[in-house]
């Protein structure tokens, strides 16, 4: 397990999430869905390290498709970072949302996530020592024997689909409707 992501179960966010995303989505290349239909069906936390940067991974359902969104949260601007925006969270003040594959807090966990064989945080609220229920679990599988390194590469769009050349990659089950998924979040090249 990658540790545990406090997070604020009451607080009020404004925008929302989804409203943040709803104005961002559009511009990706990999979105094609309505941005005005939006559902997040699973996510799961990384943990920075030094306890800064909430890091923060969404499947979203827009009409026919799921994406995997994952943002990171920050207190102040990230250089060079790719701004989502910026919300109100009422006990932690001015968030500032990068996409994740641009913050490198972001891409060091993934990377140690996929390469140790590790998993997601588990989530508690702030203050309790009760584990939040999962709503999908990840899963790195390590490197490729021989490899030892590479570089993540995030997959947006969630497909069945095997992609070839990949030294690592990060795995998610989940289920929604009663329906099983396992799919490819991210690879290591």
């Amino acid at each position: 397990m990658s540790g545990i992501a406090r997070v604020h179960p009451g607080a009020t966010l404004r925008p929302s999430k989804l409203e943040l995303l709803a104005a961002w989505l559009p511009d990706q290349w990999w979105f094609d869905g309505d941005a005005t239909d939006l559902e997040i069906v699973a996510k799961f936390r990384f943990v920075d390290p030094d306890g800064e940067v909430g890091l923060d991974c969404m499947l979203i359902r827009s009409t026919d498709a799921v994406y995997h969104v994952p943002v990171t949260w920050r207190p102040r601007p990230l250089d060079g970072g790719a701004l989502i925006g910026t919300l109100e969270h009422s006990e932690l003040g001015t968030r500032y949302c990068y996409d994740a594959q641009t913050d490198p807090v972001y891409l060091a966990e993934l990377t140690r996530v996929i390469t140790e064989k590790d998993t997601q945080a588990e989530i508690r609220a702030e203050g309790s020592d009760e584990a939040i229920p999962g709503t999908i679990q990840v899963f790195g599988s390590g490197l490729v024997e021989g490899e030892t390194s590479g570089y993540p590469h995030v997959i947006h769009k969630l497909v069945r689909e095997p992609i070839n050349d990949v030294v690592g990659q990060l795995m998610g089950q989940w289920t929604q409707g009663g329906v099983s998924h396992s799919d490819l979040l991210a690879v290591m090249h």
